[in-house]
């Protein structure tokens, strides 16, 4: 179990360096209750007990293409995280896998590495697919074995929207659907490459491996015959899988699909959840909830990504391990 003190700042990793990675390194900078000590990419990490200057990553990143040039901390590797893991030992509290989820068993894969490195620690992820979740689920005692909390689905979509989705359910005796719908604004598809590919992969004719085999020009080309934007229904998302483990309704009453806007960083709709179902008196009623527009993609999956790891931190001070959803465990408002 974790001996890091309680009032001192818990130690952060973040895993992955991309768009969403810097996002939550820039989020990170702005806490006192946490602290980025370790950041990983493809071909290095970082690592500073003191903490990380998250501009100084974000430069070294976007000028040199990889955070293990940074001096004096940073590291090369062509096996970054497992280097990183072993570099640190158990001095990194938790880690923000903020890694694409292509392909489809690459975060469960990186799971393995922490179980089999004797790492014990709160493990965050906003990872989207159905599929992705049910092979953490067989995961599941080994992970509790290992004496790692693994909280999936802690984005906003697996995550915030999930969590909310289960709160509004308290007011019915049945569930009839839940309905997710998103909007998605970034002004530049190339800060968000993993996040669009793997949206594509849910559109019609397309499938995970196809859009992570396709080059920058290729997805360029899809994006110049759709106007940079990407409408997507009955996507395959963990939202309904999360929600059936919760015992909140069967998955085949959840759907979700969206609209994500490549060229222009304001929504192009709302994000909102819609929960029908009906009252203990028979009464027929949905609960809308709603996210305020000017919130981004980032800051509604790294706020929720680290309120579940600082929740999940309390859990492994209390020697509680295995697997949880953001259906299951509510966040911590992260100061």
């Amino acid at each position: 179990m974790n001996t890091q003190p309680t009032n001192q700042p818990i130690r952060v990793g973040v895993l992955g360096f991309g768009g969403l990675g810097q996002a939550a390194a820039k989020l990170l900078s702005s806490k006192r209750e946490m602290i980025l000590v370790a950041a990983a990419d493809q071909k290095g990490y970082a690592y500073s007990t003191e903490g990380l200057n998250t501009q100084a990553c974000i430069t070294t990143y976007q000028n040199q293409g990889t955070v293990g040039y940074l001096e004096p901390v940073g590291t090369l590797s062509n096996n970054s995280i497992q280097d990183l893991i072993q570099a640190t030992g158990n001095a990194v509290d938790g880690y923000f896998l903020a890694l694409p989820n292509l392909p489809n068993d690459f975060i469960p894969s990186v799971a393995k590495e922490f179980i089999q490195a004797g790492w014990k620690g709160v493990l965050v992820d906003a990872i989207k697919r159905t599929s992705a979740v049910e092979q953490l689920l067989t995961m599941k005692d080994e992970l509790q074995a290992a004496g790692i909390t693994y909280m999936t689905g802690c984005g906003a979509t697996p995550g915030l929207l999930t969590a909310a989705a289960a709160l509004a359910a308290q007011s019915y005796a049945e569930i009839h659907n839940v309905e997710i719908t998103f909007g998605v604004g970034i002004a530049n598809w190339e800060a968000y490459r993993a996040t669009v590919r793997e949206d594509i992969g849910h559109m019609p004719g397309y499938s995970v491996e196809a859009a992570r085999a396709m080059t920058d020009a290729e997805v360029e080309a899809l994006l110049d015959q759709t106007n940079g934007v990407l409408t997507l229904a009955n996507m395959e998302h963990a939202d309904d899988v999360m929600l059936e483990i919760a015992g909140i309704c069967s998955r085949d009453r959840v759907t979700v699909g969206g609209v994500v806007d490549t060229r222009n960083p304001k929504k192009p709709l709302s994000t909102n959840v819609k929960v029908t179902g009906r009252t203990f008196e028979g009464k027929i009623s949905t609960h809308t909830f709603t996210l305020g527009d000017e919130t981004s993609m980032a800051a509604n999956v790294c706020g929720p990504a680290f309120g579940y790891l600082k929740a999940g931190q309390e859990l492994h001070q209390r020697g509680i391990s295995g697997l949880f959803t953001a259906a299951e465990i509510m966040p911590k408002f992260v100061k």
